[in-house]
């Protein structure tokens, strides 16, 4: 199994609350591909500071934990760890074709933090996200979709808060996508899973994001 990545480029964040999405960007291998590769399918983790690792090493961060999860349980997945510092919906729509150079199998989409934290509008976020899945699935019409879910601070109001919950709701209901409500269950608000900021993981927190997120990919990577 191949993980990609590339060194995390430091980024500054733009709030106190803002999920800096932080960054291991994955490179489509050039060349002519090997028998034992074209066998193997393709996870891509699409995301921001979390999916990246921001402030843990690379092999720490939960896309990483995933992939040794995938190489112990034998199965014929690639994951590709395609975090970016600061990325948002519109950001993520931004790359995706550069990221559809090679085939993507299963896309686990992790954005939206920044626009909610921002406080951006909740019709474009959606609409950049179902961008994002449209092009993905026009690429590969068996591909499957896997959303991660967010929460926004209550400081942004009840409506908004509410609005930001919905729009991923809606968007697994629609595009027949599995929704994991909420990434950061039993991580978020625990100041010993967390950095000194209390906004990104600690490698402690990113192995129990692994299991959550295990849980969600596994039946899913078997039954293909």
């Amino acid at each position: 199994m191949k993980y990609f990545f590339r060194p995390r480029m430091k980024q500054t964040m733009p709030a106190i609350f803002a999920i800096a999405l932080g960054v291991s960007i994955f490179s489509p291998t050039q060349g002519a591909e090997t028998p034992a590769t074209t066998l193997r399918k393709t996870v891509v983790f699409l995301g921001d500071s979390l999916t990246a690792g921001l402030g843990v090493q690379p092999t720490e961060a939960f896309p990483a934990l995933i992939a040794e999860k995938i190489r112990v349980a034998g199965l014929p997945y690639e994951v590709e760890n395609a975090g970016l510092s600061g990325d948002t919906s519109a950001g993520g729509l931004r790359r995706i074709d550069w990221l559809l150079q090679r085939r993507i199998d299963l896309l686990v989409v992790e954005l939206g933090a920044n626009d909610g934290l921002r406080g951006l509008d909740l019709k474009s976020m959606k609409a950049n996200l179902q961008a994002i899945i449209d092009k993905t699935k026009a690429k590969n019409p068996q591909v499957k979709i896997v959303l991660a879910g967010m929460q926004v601070p209550p400081n942004l109001g009840a409506e908004y808060v509410s609005g930001f919950q919905r729009v991923y709701n809606e968007l697994a209901r629609e595009n027949n996508a599995t929704l994991i409500p909420f990434l950061l269950e039993g991580v978020g608000g625990h100041r010993e899973l967390n950095q000194q900021d209390l906004i990104h993981p600690s490698p402690a927190g990113h192995r129990i994001i692994a299991d959550l997120v295990w849980r969600t990919l596994e039946p899913i990577l078997r039954q293909s």
